[in-house]
């Protein structure tokens, strides 16, 4: 049975640095509710066998919700939790040894900067390639230029790869993004930090569509 299909639209980040006051079954729990159709758990704060847990519960709700569960970082959470795969940055388990470990049906995403480092991520397996900076963003600190759109743009030209963009997107400037080409936009602050979360993935979605719209019209950034 192959890897599901990484969907198009708007892919939520569930960080656990973000409105703490909500535990993370309750925020995937309306990110699911305003459709969100893959949902990251970041759990940078989170001990590991609560992590564990979390991971566990999310997986269950995405699957009754037909969305997909990653988990960043951790092949170990992801194998464990039953999620349907992870998202590995640089300093992370190297993509060939994660999928030797999940096997061929896991998603497995790698942050990539450059088409270059799209194209070795894809010969170790990737499912896709999450790229950004493409905005600036106070959610994670990432050493690296940005993209911007018309960055974003040019390196969509030659990637091998579904991409989702990341970093500062926003309900501003989500179309643009889909405009790009990006399969998906991972969205953090803007959803966690909305005051209604399941409103604004709504809302999110709905721009992305717009400006998929506009790309097939031959509107793009």
């Amino acid at each position: 049975m192959p890897a599901p299909e990484l969907p198009s639209g708007i892919y939520g980040v569930c960080d656990d640095s973000l409105r703490p006051g909500w535990a993370l079954e309750e925020k995937a729990a309306r990110l699911l509710e305003g459709h969100v159709r893959v949902l990251q758990l970041r759990m940078k704060q989170t001990p590991l066998r609560r992590a564990l847990e979390v991971a566990r519960s999310v997986a269950a709700l995405c699957r009754q919700a037909g969305a997909l569960c990653l988990v960043n970082d951790r092949v170990d959470l992801a194998l464990l939790s039953g999620a349907h795969g992870v998202h590995l940055g640089d300093e992370d388990l190297p993509v060939e040894d994660a999928r030797a470990l999940l096997g061929p049906d896991a998603i497995i995403g790698a942050t990539c900067r450059t088409a270059e480092a799209i194209s070795r991520a894809k010969q170790a397996g990737a499912s896709y390639a999450g790229v950004g900076p493409v905005f600036s963003t106070t959610t994670k600190q990432v050493d690296a230029r940005l993209l911007g759109v018309e960055g974003l743009s040019k390196l969509l030209e030659t990637a091998v790869l579904p991409v989702v963009a990341i970093a500062g997107i926003r309900l501003a400037n989500v179309g643009d993004v889909a405009a790009s080409g990006a399969r998906m936009a991972a969205v953090v602050s803007d959803l966690l930090l909305a005051q209604d979360p399941v409103a604004q993935a709504r809302l999110l979605a709905a721009e992305f569509e717009r400006g998929r719209a506009r790309r097939t019209l031959g509107d793009t950034p």
